[in-house]
């Protein structure tokens, strides 16, 4: 095997140390500065997005904020709103309670004189009746001295005590 042959190990050991040298020459003055260029460039860009996201945010809770005020402000008036409503309502109800009671003790009271006058009027009756019954039996008895006016004037005082 040739790599063994420590003859030629001199001469692969020049090269080796030119090509070494080399590409860290090359390395070093080219491809190192890229490649320090790029990440410095992607640093920026990220420490941009970041900045981006924070000034976003901000905005965001902001936005978000203004939102939650403006909720609880139409929640407030609705509330309101609300309120008042049953409010004018309740008073609206109220009147018209009022208004049916007024009706109501009006009927009753119509109705209660309604009821006295048909009450005075069969009690009328029923005197008349118990007048004439009474002038019936007496003239079956063979009394027929008495008057069915001695018998309404009877009754008249009778019922007054």
């Amino acid at each position: 095997m040739p790599q063994l042959d420590f003859s030629i190990f001199p001469s692969q050991l020049f090269w080796l140390c030119i090509c070494f040298f080399t590409m860290l020459f090359i390395m070093s003055k080219l491809i190192i500065p890229r490649i320090a260029e790029m990440i410095e460039l992607r640093r920026e860009k990220i420490e941009g997005n970041l900045e981006k996201a924070a000034e976003i945010k901000a905005e965001a809770e902001k936005s978000l904020e203004k939102y939650r005020k403006a909720l609880q402000d139409a929640t407030n008036d609705a509330n309101q709103s609300l309120l008042k409503t049953q409010q004018e309502l309740q008073a609206m109800i109220e009147r018209k309670q009022d208004d049916l009671s007024a009706k109501l003790s009006a009927q009753i009271a119509e109705g209660e004189k309604k009821i006295l006058n048909s009450k005075n009027k069969a009690l009328q009756q029923v005197n008349d009746i118990s007048a004439e019954i009474a002038v019936e039996i007496m003239k079956k008895l063979d009394l027929k001295d008495i008057k069915i006016q001695d018998f309404e004037k009877a009754l008249k005082t009778s019922l007054k005590d």
